[in-house]
């Protein structure tokens, strides 16, 4: 049997575990059937007339839904796309020809540079230079000092692969200050911007009008089944609908993913600050916890988590660390942690913690109670 077979079967046996768990931090996309996505999509109500005419290449439901972001986030227009991946590249390909200059800086730990197979180059004809390598956000110094000329400052807000970890408020206007020294535009990766109010102490168009454009996330944390939002200025998102087209994106029909989307306005960013403050709860708790472990070394990054998603890295293999917490959920019931990856120094292993509805009736007690029966399956 292929390593790809293993892994497909244990992909299986984690998934059944999940679903059949009593308790968890949160639920994962992949435990849901399509009978019962479908179901959920139905359950209602929604603040809409659902006996309005389906909608056919984006009118109807789909400008609904477009016009409900802006004004969350206090822009002129707001445009629906069917991927992020697509939402960016013609962000920075339409900043790119306005600017004259096809060079974007931005972070090599960003979305564009870990996961959309170089699409920046070989399909938008783009160029990306790197203030930093450090896994942290960017620093102003840092943007100021870039050794040549770019047309385009991307900033990911949380940056995932560094701990979903932001800027504080201070430092975050002042990176965009130093990419407007530079006479660049700025654009904000905001696929998880709407649960940062928290820690900028902001309202969300405080943060989205530091930036010339911005992109945000229907699935990853409102819940949504897929789609984004590219927002901005009306003569900027009137050319992005142009480029949407030219890339494929202008589908015939898309009501459900917009009432999904609309679901996810209604329900599930209200609800974002309190999986925030729970999230800080459960990681103070998971480092005490993991402290009298008896495991030789833990790190909870950041040790105050900035919004509701953090990252936890311990010393061993990472499929031992997936395969301690397959046989906790099938035994206990209880899913503390989800997969492991390999990160860092070889030996130390790092997942992500999500704390979302399914997480706010853990109690510390519960926190520690879960650990102690990881480790003993370590």
């Amino acid at each position: 049997m292929s390593d790809s077979d293993d892994e497909t079967r244990r992909t299986a046996r984690l998934v059944a575990a999940w679903r059949a768990a009593d308790r968890s931090l949160t639920r994962s996309p992949r435990e849901a059937t399509v009978g019962e996505a479908l179901a959920r999509l139905a359950e209602g109500p929604y603040d809409y007339d659902m006996d309005a005419p389906g909608d056919i290449y984006g009118d109807g439901i789909v400008a609904e839904l477009e016009r409900r972001v802006a004004e969350l986030l206090g822009t002129q227009d707001a445009a629906f796309f069917p991927s992020g991946t697509m939402a960016q590249q013609v962000a920075l390909r339409c900043w790119a020809g306005r600017t004259g200059n096809p060079v974007v800086a931005l972070h090599p730990m960003s979305h564009p540079e870990m996961w959309e197979g170089e699409a920046l180059s070989t399909v938008s004809g783009l160029r990306v230079v790197h203030p930093t390598t450090a896994a942290r956000q960017m620093t102003a110094e840092e943007v100021g000092d870039v050794a040549e000329p770019f047309g385009t400052l991307m900033l990911e807000l949380p940056l995932r692969e560094a701990g979903f970890v932001l800027p504080t408020w201070e430092e975050l206007r002042a990176l965009v200050e130093a990419g407007r020294e530079r006479e660049a535009a700025i654009h904000f990766d905001g696929a998880r911007l709407w649960e940062s109010t928290v820690h900028f102490g902001r309202p969300l168009p405080d943060i989205a009008g530091l930036a010339d454009s911005v992109y945000v996330s229907f699935y990853k944390s409102l819940g949504g089944l897929s789609g984004a939002a590219l927002a901005g200025p009306r003569e900027f998102v009137e050319e992005t609908r142009v480029w949407r087209h030219r890339y494929g994106g202008q589908v015939f029909r898309q009501f459900p993913q917009a009432l999904a989307a609309l679901a996810g306005l209604e329900r599930e960013l209200p609800r974002l600050p309190s999986y925030v403050a729970q999230a800080r709860t459960v990681a103070g708790a998971l480092r005490e916890a993991l402290a009298k472990s008896g495991v030789p070394w833990s790190r909870i990054h950041p040790e105050e988590p900035h919004t509701h998603q953090f990252q936890v890295w311990l010393p061993y293999e990472p499929d031992r660390l997936t395969d301690a917490g397959l046989r906790q959920a099938e035994e206990t019931g209880t899913v503390l942690f989800r997969r492991w990856s390999a990160g860092g120094p070889p030996g130390l292993a790092v997942t992500e913690v999500d704390v979302t509805e399914p997480g706010l009736s853990w109690t510390e007690s519960d926190v520690h109670e879960a650990v102690s029966a990881f480790v003993a399956r370590i």
